[in-house]
């Protein structure tokens, strides 16, 4: 069985998105945990996550991934936007024990000019300040375009924050495939390769979940444009091979790809369950 699902709105509640995924086929999701912009988090509802937590019970869904907004930058020169990123982090975190055991991906941020040493020395020192022992949620660090002064285009970025984490097991790594493609990870014709360097540099055991999208761009454009499945330059071969890895077995698939309604999501979903053939090579 393939752990399927994509980005929905939870503006309606956990119980809504969670009836909405099964809707579509899926059996995961992820969500921003406040405007994707910016500005405050909704306030917790316990009966609606109470009502969630049931459903999720009931119907087996696998871990769902809280997706934090594209404002925070830990790393970012300017001292009010970094802090003003920690605080909306723990914050996010916080909530994240309301829904216990799931994960909370986030963008590593962009150096703005100081340089990548100095801007994985500050995402490793906000994370450890944020951080702490019992929580429940793991946080994941995104691969990246490397486009601008991003940081995580290079899995070496991703490993020397890692390296610098006191709580290291609260720390994955969700990958995201229209990103190392951009990036110049050539998972098209060279899917082997791409994940031995991954093992090798960061360790597949912290990979943690996978953003599936296809690329408008071509390899290493150090772009960031998703396209959807089997449009793009990544293209139908490389998603089936991609979903059947064994590498990959067990972690949630979460389509970002653009769609005008929900009902783009359940035909890519039905597509991907499809492509998945049950026997992981």
């Amino acid at each position: 069985m393939i752990n399927i699902g994509c980005h929905l709105s939870i503006s309606k509640g956990f119980e809504a998105i969670g009836k909405e995924s099964l809707s579509i086929g899926a059996n995961t999701f992820q969500f921003f945990t406040r405007n994707p912009r910016g500005g405050s988090a909704k306030e917790i509802n316990k009966e609606d996550i109470n009502a969630f937590l049931n459903l999720k019970e009931k119907y087996n869904f696998k871990k769902i991934v809280a997706h934090a907004p594209y404002t925070m930058n830990l790393c970012s020169v300017k001292e009010s936007v970094a802090d003003f990123s920690s605080r909306v982090m723990l914050e996010d975190l916080k909530r994240m024990e309301h829904v216990p055991g799931n994960l909370y991906n986030f963008h590593p941020g962009s150096h703005t000019g100081q340089g990548t040493k100095i801007g994985i020395e500050k995402i490793a020192k906000a994370l450890n300040n944020i951080l702490w022992p019992d929580m429940s949620t793991e946080v994941l660090l995104e691969t990246m375009t490397g486009k601008g002064s991003e940081i995580g285009g290079k899995f070496e970025e991703i490993r020397e924050i890692i390296d610098e984490i006191e709580l290291k097991d609260k720390i994955g790594v969700c990958l995201d495939t229209c990103h190392v493609y951009d990036a110049g990870y050539d998972i098209v014709n060279n899917l082997d390769k791409v994940i031995k360097e991954f093992d090798d540099i960061i360790g597949l055991s912290r990979l943690k979940a996978i953003h599936l999208n296809d690329s408008k761009n071509t390899l290493g454009s150090k772009k960031d444009r998703h396209e959807k499945i089997g449009k793009g330059n990544i293209g139908t071969d490389a998603i089936r091979t991609i979903v059947n890895r064994k590498e990959f077995s067990n972690l949630p698939f979460i389509l970002e790809t653009p769609q005008e309604n929900i009902n783009g999501y359940k035909n890519e979903i039905d597509m991907i369950k499809g492509y998945f053939l049950g026997e992981l090579k």
